[in-house]
């Protein structure tokens, strides 16, 4: 019986003693001058980092990539939109097929498998999406998950110059997807063209969270956590561990023994 209730109650604990780790920081971490992020194990280039978010948020973003996605959705037809964009990831299709195979992911690799064929033949390319009326999942593998998947870490987080976010990881793992067939033969505009349609579609898409950043006191820190998430999330496939630290664990189990 002790079991039981241990089983229901320790999500509940975990959940309320993170959240009371997270709002007892001192005056020391909230301060302005102090970012929590100095020191960050995950980001010893920040002194270089920091810039080039700078540049690449205030400047790039600013005066290229959000104007040029505003034009692109205002005036570009949404069914053209959609085709371009499903062009765009079908090509990424083979890259997926094999890091699914890299998992032991045979079914996921079946289904992607699936989408190329089927979209890329009767969808016409891939601008149409038919693979979809047979539930078959539009998520893609990226290398950079094979390695999380294997135990190899992030690495050093790095700000690409107006690109954004990154990782050593996943660096490594956007080169060895280049190499999979068709990426590998497409020529230098074809591909730029492809980047620029994702590039597009994903700046718009995170329109409506523009506001937390200008919000935010720290722009910096609130991406660099927020693409570590997303990170161990990916790699995790959508459930990823709850971590907690050894002074969290035994005020758990102090409190379970209470209980």
């Amino acid at each position: 019986m002790s079991s039981v209730i241990t089983s229901i109650f320790r999500p509940l604990l975990v959940t309320l003693i993170m959240t009371l780790s997270a709002c007892s920081s001192t005056p020391e971490q909230q301060n302005n001058d102090n970012p929590p992020t100095v020191g960050d194990s995950r980001d010893p280039l920040e002194v270089i980092n920091r810039p080039f978010w700078t540049f690449t948020w205030d400047y790039v973003d600013k005066f290229i990539a959000k104007p040029a996605s505003e034009v692109y959705t205002t005036y570009t037809p949404p069914f053209l939109r959609s085709g371009l964009y499903n062009m765009a990831l079908n090509l990424n299709e083979p890259a997926s097929v094999i890091n699914n195979l890299l998992q032991l992911k045979f079914t996921d690799a079946a289904k992607s498998t699936g989408r190329f064929v089927l979209n890329s033949t009767i969808g016409l390319l891939g601008f149409y999406d038919p693979a979809s009326d047979f539930d078959w999942s539009g998520d893609q593998e990226e290398f950079g998950e094979v390695l999380g998947v294997y135990g190899v870490p992030d690495g050093p987080y790095l700000v690409i110059p107006a690109l954004g976010p990154s990782s050593i990881r996943e660096e490594v793992g956007d080169y060895v997807d280049g190499l999979y067939w068709p990426l590998a033969v497409i020529d230098f505009w074809p591909n730029m063209v492809r980047l620029g349609i994702i590039g597009l579609e994903k700046r718009a898409a995170i329109r409506d969270q523009e506001q937390l950043l200008l919000e935010s006191e720290d722009p910096y820190s609130l991406i660099k956590n927020a693409y570590f998430q997303n990170m161990n999330y990916k790699v995790h496939d959508g459930s990823p561990p709850i971590i907690i630290n050894e002074a969290q664990e035994a005020e758990i189990d102090a409190l379970l023994d209470d209980f």
